[in-house]
């Protein structure tokens, strides 16, 4: 299901117990994409989505995700995701959508993932949050970070940094995340299939989550030996 028909399906959503939502749309980098028309699309796809889930009583997660494929330079990933950004905002205001019932569930600014000379951790988080003050008003209360393919160090890496980052500004909105292969990975390789071992690799998998909920507090000491 799309568009079509969106509106009864939030009200059935809702009926069923639902509070929240979520739609992402995906952008391609090389050189000469995503093209205007992606750019564009998109963004009223997102909007005219955020807008219906909030006409039924829904929180919208707006996702637009920049992909980390590809061998662009976190430049050409900061200008894309910077356009991309500031027309889901035109979008999102064009149909009414209230800022501060949404939540936006972005990529990180990072290299390509076959670039050649990939940034730093700290060139990460400080291209983000550069990105995200030129972009993302203060009315949204929440932004929760996708890992987009990043591994489960990189992820929480960049978001602790960001925090830290944070902590000694302004913060506008709270930073946290939204991660999905960055959680499931360790689990995926712990229980690969093995019933029995289940129960010690439940109880490793539990050993190694702490991470993720200091990170968006800026406090974790190290995680799988990095410092930060």
């Amino acid at each position: 299901p799309g568009i079509d028909g969106l509106g009864k399906r939030c009200q059935e959503y809702y009926a069923a117990g639902a509070r929240f939502a979520k739609w992402r749309a995906v952008y391609t980098i090389t050189d000469k994409l995503p093209s205007e028309l992606c750019i564009h699309s998109n963004a009223e796809g997102l909007a005219y989505y955020a807008a219906t889930c909030q006409e039924n009583g829904l929180v919208p997660i707006v996702e637009p995700e920049v992909l980390m494929d590809g061998n662009h330079s976190i430049e050409r990933s900061m200008e894309v995701t910077i356009e991309v950004l500031n027309s889901v905002f035109k979008s999102l205001a064009d149909h009414h959508v209230n800022l501060e019932r949404i939540l936006l569930k972005p990529n990180m600014v990072y290299s390509g993932t076959s670039a050649a000379n990939r940034a730093s951790a700290q060139a990460v988080a400080e291209a983000t949050l550069r990105t995200l003050r030129r972009c993302v008003p203060p009315a949204v209360r929440g932004i929760v970070f996708l890992s987009g393919g990043q591994s489960e160090t990189d992820s929480t890496l960049h978001l602790d940094l960001m925090n830290k980052l944070m902590n000694a500004t302004t913060r506008p909105w709270a930073l946290s995340f939204s991660y999905g292969r960055a959680l499931q990975a360790s689990a995926i390789e712990l229980w690969n299939g093995k019933a029995r071992e289940r129960q010690g690799r439940a109880g490793r998998f539990l050993q190694a989550r702490p991470p993720e909920r200091g990170r968006r507090q800026g406090r974790v000491r190290s995680v799988d030996g990095v410092s930060s």
